[in-house]
């Protein structure tokens, strides 16, 4: 197999760093995801989730940074496990270029801050502050006991709703410096793809059919596999990482034994995963766990294909399954025949999944996607309720990895289920989001003057 090579390396340049950094419960690690665009920072109301730093890719402007996840700093905390978590922070804090110091508007200040604060404004690093919290235009004003920090002016955020988090992105790309890192987007990144699926249905296999070679340990007996295993390998001239995972079953069969962890290990291979393959068993048809792996990739925000393994040994009718996995699955993967025995098909599984991987971090322009959703609105206008209609007013994609679209209303409650379905059905068809999770966020028009 000529264009799969598992022997290339992608070469990637150095980033710059961003510590995120702030007292417990300050909302960090959901600013984090909001900013990634993704969900792998642990987040929970619990304050000192996170404990170690965690470093998460973020694109923004034509430049790719790291976000240095940090646990909360409470310097007046002296146990163990406090003094760990902030040699920790004060790790991230030396490695980084720039430092957002993240704090919680409508708590106000504490002498928590103010004591980080003093600690930053002696870093010869150039730190922002994110007013966090702020959940609507109207709340800005809780930024302003903010300057009492000295770090200079507080920038209103929501990391719960996204609200000013382009602006803080903004700023953050203007303070790294060029030289040396940020490595600009024409500088390619490793495409993550995790090989997904129940036990024993063939996923070291598939792997070992791509690689050519043994590289993972197949046998009969299921659960083999327990720790996710990474392979570098390049598909037509592109960086990839193949993620083999421990098959997954349901948490409660699993509840107590090594192959828990295995499962935890296996869920988040598929969170840091761009895209994923859940491998089905074709002899068996697609089962009712097989959906739930699909459901399990699409809430991972994985773009994901449908691997129907085994099908040199069976004469499963695909429309068939093809039609029930639409049905079922929300995000509508396609579905592939291969064969990790013979390598049948094994090339064009690889390739789908590279593409919706790719897809998942395209960007629609925001007059192409108006003229989209007005096309839609006129084709089929949203059904009246209480002699009332939705209005669309303005749409545009806020996210990437996977798409996220947000589209301004008069009235959210106006939206019905039917109509919000055929509106992303009719997104999917058109720019060939198959298999891509597709998040559309209704956002209801503030009026002038409230």
């Amino acid at each position: 197999m000529s264009a799969l090579d598992p022997t290339a390396a992608a070469v990637a340049g150095t980033r710059r760093k961003v510590a995120v950094v702030g007292f417990p419960n300050a909302g960090k690690s959901t600013l984090v995801n909001r900013l990634a665009g993704g969900s792998e920072a642990v987040t929970d109301a619990e304050p000192g989730v996170t404990r170690d730093r965690r470093a998460l890719i973020c694109e923004w402007n034509g430049r790719r940074f790291d976000l240095i996840d940090t646990g909360g700093v409470d310097l007046a905390e002296a146990d163990s496990l406090a003094r760990a978590v902030q040699f920790q922070a004060r790790a991230a804090m030396e490695e980084a270029d720039a430092i957002v110091l993240v704090v919680d508007a409508r708590g106000g200040l504490g002498p928590g801050e103010a004591e980080l604060a003093e600690l930053l404004r002696r870093s010869p690093k150039p730190v922002l502050v994110a007013a966090n919290k702020v959940d609507s235009p109207g709340e800005e004003a809780l930024r302003a006991e903010l300057y009492g920090l000295g770090l200079g002016e507080p920038l209103a955020v929501s990391a719960t709703h996204g609200l000013g988090t382009g602006d803080l992105l903004d700023r953050v790309t203007e303070l790294l410096p060029d030289e040396g890192g940020g490595e600009a987007l024409a500088e390619q990144e490793r495409l993550r793809i995790a090989i997904l699926g129940r036990p024993n249905v063939g996923k070291s296999s598939l792997l070992n059919a791509v690689l050519g070679s043994e590289r993972a340990i197949v046998s009969e007996r299921a659960g083999t596999t327990r720790d996710p295993v990474d392979t570098e390998l390049e598909i037509d001239g592109r960086a990839v990482t193949l993620i083999d995972t421990a098959g997954l079953r349901r948490r409660g069969k699993v509840a107590g034994s090594v192959g828990y962890y295995a499962q935890l290990r296996s869920e988040r291979a598929a969170a840091r995963a761009d895209a994923a393959i859940v491998v089905c068993d074709a002899s068996e048809g697609l089962t009712a766990e097989d959906l739930r792996v699909g459901d399990l990739a699409m809430r991972s925000g994985c773009a994901t294909v449908l691997a129907f393994n085994k099908s040199d040994i069976s004469r499963t009718d695909l429309q068939d399954a093809t039609a029930r996995a639409h049905k079922k699955l929300r995000l509508r993967p396609p579905l592939l025949s291969c064969s990790a025995l013979t390598g049948q098909g094994t090339d064009a599984v690889m390739r789908r999944a590279v593409e919706l991987a790719e897809r998942s971090a395209s960007r629609i322009t925001t007059g192409e996607l108006n003229r989209f959703v007005a096309a839609v609105v006129a084709d089929r206008p949203p059904p009246q309720r209480q002699g009332r209609r939705l209005r669309l007013y303005y749409a545009a994609q806020v996210a990437r990895r996977p798409p996220r679209i947000a589209i301004q209303v008069n009235d959210r409650s106006l939206i019905g289920r039917d109509w919000a379905f055929h509106l992303e059905n009719r997104l999917r068809a058109a720019y060939g989001l198959e298999g891509v999770p597709l998040v559309i966020d209704f956002v209801p028009r503030k009026r002038s003057g409230r």
